[in-house]
């Protein structure tokens, strides 16, 4: 355990400093200021408040069941080889969570019944920076080759843990990933403030050194068929994600400069990487309406606000959640509350209980385009349903409206047309309990058969699967198998 008189020295969270928000908005670097001798000290004392509390909760509220406690005390000695590697033991990439993950253990640290919680994600990612900064993440090469093949179809976050855990075990793997680059959308989703692409390109040199091989800019299903890969390979695993975004089906959605958050992000990102984009969507001088709070959103805004947006406006359709844990959101619940990211603290407003009702074009030159929004008050109704209120409409301008409403699923159409493959009444690839599908030899982890969900879940899942897929081969395995599928939709 940590310092058993941490929690009762030091009393207050510490978080690692933001660059100064008029320095970021100008470039597309991570937000964080690079860590020095300062923070890491600051970080030991966060590790050290990590109580001796006999049932660790935290790792009940990590998916992956990270070992937070015993990586807490080495991280405050300083013992960060120790530490990477009790790190790596549940988590093939800490770099990924410690940046982008909600840190769901955080709200379930016994600390923060009384206290604010410890650290942990900022503890988490400092530990992996400092394994890379000092030579400790090596290729880990398997000592021996089964002659198995496996197909991973996917490079998010599921796809490339899956990945690394089968090449660990001795198969040889192939990963396919239909964009011009392997990373899915932490590539091309998430902005560079957030998750500099460097992290996943040092991550991708150790899965190639280990034997993993990389097929970008292959469509499966199109330049290769779901028939044909099954026949090259002994297994596959897909890991497609959740593509499919949620739509805005109301009058005037069809008008130009209204788009789903994802094609607006994926276009910043390529140029961010120094593609050439022709008709980028761009938020330059415009004024700017993302519709969904979530994280998508958030990248939205801090990718508006970068571009020069004249404005920048959120909606939400529901309530603002409660800074503080409600009576129906005891610990160690992960609760719904109101937070800040560092690109809200960049610009733009809020607003809360606004329903969209229509997008309103413009006349003569902009003829065709969305020049505003049309709003009205949210009204719950006793049965819990929310429509808009008669009365209070009113409009707001917008000359780009992105929708961030989460996405509804995985892209299946050549998929079953070409495979069989089952769903469920979702529209998820239906799976049973070892993420294997209804075609033999066929297993699928992540977003594409759990639905949307956090990168955590994508890990852990990645991980689960690649056990099943071992067994599968194998007859046996010996890779850690964290979750089972929460999904079950196949025929008895």
């Amino acid at each position: 355990m940590a310092d058993p008189t941490g929690f009762l020295r030091d009393r207050q969270r510490e978080l690692p400093p933001y660059r100064p928000v008029p320095v970021r908005i100008l470039d597309w670097r991570e937000v964080r200021v690079d860590p020095d001798r300062a923070e890491l000290a600051m970080v030991a004392r966060q590790a050290g408040r990590c109580m001796d509390c006999g049932i660790p909760f935290c790792h009940n509220g990590c998916p992956l069941g990270n070992l937070i406690p015993e990586w807490n005390d080495l991280a405050r000695t300083g013992h960060w080889a120790d530490a990477s590697e009790r790190l790596h033991a549940t988590n093939n990439f800490p770099e990924f969570t410690g940046r982008i993950c909600p840190a769901p253990c955080e709200s379930s640290c016994v600390l923060g019944i009384s206290q604010p919680p410890v650290t942990i994600k900022s503890v988490e990612v400092t530990i992996i920076d400092e394994a890379f900064a000092r030579g400790f993440v090596v290729p880990q090469v398997p000592q021996r080759l089964t002659g198995h093949t496996v197909a991973v179809v996917g490079s998010g976050p599921a796809g490339l843990a899956a990945a690394q855990q089968l090449t660990r075990a001795g198969h040889t793997v192939v990963v396919y990933e239909r964009d011009d680059a392997v990373g899915g959308l932490l590539r091309y989703g998430v902005p560079d403030f957030k998750l500099e692409k460097r992290h996943i390109d040092r991550r991708l040199a150790q899965m190639e050194a280990e034997g993993t091989r990389f097929r970008a800019g292959v469509e499966v299903g199109r330049d290769i068929t779901w028939d044909q890969l099954r026949a090259r390979f002994d297994a596959v695993v897909l890991a497609t994600g959740a593509t499919i975004p949620r739509e805005l089906a109301l009058p005037g959605r069809e008008l130009d400069g209204v788009h789903v958050a994802m094609d607006y992000l994926h276009q910043s990102n390529a140029v961010s990487a120094g593609h050439e984009v022709p008709d980028q969507i761009t938020a330059t001088g415009k004024h700017v309406v993302v519709i969904g709070g979530g994280d998508t959103g958030s990248d939205c805004v801090g990718t508006a606000v970068r571009q020069g947006a004249a404005s920048v406006t959120t909606l939400a359709i529901g309530k603002q959640p409660p800074t503080q844990r409600t009576p129906s959101q005891p610990w160690p619940t992960d609760p719904t509350l109101f937070e800040v990211s560092s690109s809200h603290e960049e610009g733009g407003q809020r607003s809360y209980l606004a329903s969209t009702v229509a997008f309103i074009g413009g006349d003569g030159d902009m003829a065709g385009h969305v020049r505003s929004l049309r709003l009205a008050r949210t009204e719950y109704l006793p049965d819990g349903r929310r429509v808009a209120t008669l009365g209070t409409e009113h409009d707001i301008p917008a000359g780009l409206v992105l929708v961030a409403m989460g996405f509804t699923g995985p892209e299946t159409a050549e998929l079953t047309a070409q495979s069989g493959v089952e769903l469920t009444d979702r529209g998820m690839v239906a799976r049973a309990e070892d993420f294997a599908t209804s075609v033999p030899g066929v297993f699928v982890a992540g977003d594409a058969g759990r639905g949307q969900s956090l990168v955590v879940w994508a890990i852990a899942e990645g991980r689960a699967a690649a056990a099943s897929v071992d067994s599968y081969l194998s007859g046996g395995t010996e890779l850690p198998a964290p979750v089972t599928a929460t999904t079950v939709a196949l025929r008895p």
